[in-house]
């Protein structure tokens, strides 16, 4: 198993940024696949960005490319998601999650941080 932790949240004008954490604790981190998702009230929960095992390789929702980055520090056992050029429609409560499987179910998830951009 892996414990996930997410912090860096905050409050952010729009056009500024933040940068989240994952801090991982638990099985060996370079084992999990590490995605970030988000939830806005009254939405679903929504795929945000997901990097591989080695970092070699990244994955982003439409409404994050360019803005966002994923990256890991396997080393730190630490997952981030930089976040430039935030809009108010970014807002919502960010979650890291890891995947063990290669089969994009994940089954460890943080608690969450909420961002929050105003206009």
């Amino acid at each position: 198993q892996v414990q996930l932790v997410e912090s860096g949240g905050g409050l952010v004008q729009a056009g500024g940024s933040l940068r989240l954490s994952c801090a991982a604790s638990g099985r060996t981190f370079s084992s999990y696949v590490v995605g970030w998702f988000r939830q806005a009230p009254g939405k679903e929960r929504e795929f945000v960005a997901r990097i591989s095992r080695s970092g070699a390789s990244t994955l982003y929702a439409d409404s994050v490319k360019g803005r966002f980055t994923i990256s890991r520090d396997n080393a730190k056992n630490t997952g981030y998601l930089q976040m430039n050029r935030l809009k108010p429609e970014d807002t919502a409560v960010y979650y890291c999650a890891a995947d063990g499987t290669g089969t994009l179910r994940y089954a460890y998830w943080g608690q969450g941080t909420q961002v929050t951009v105003s206009s």
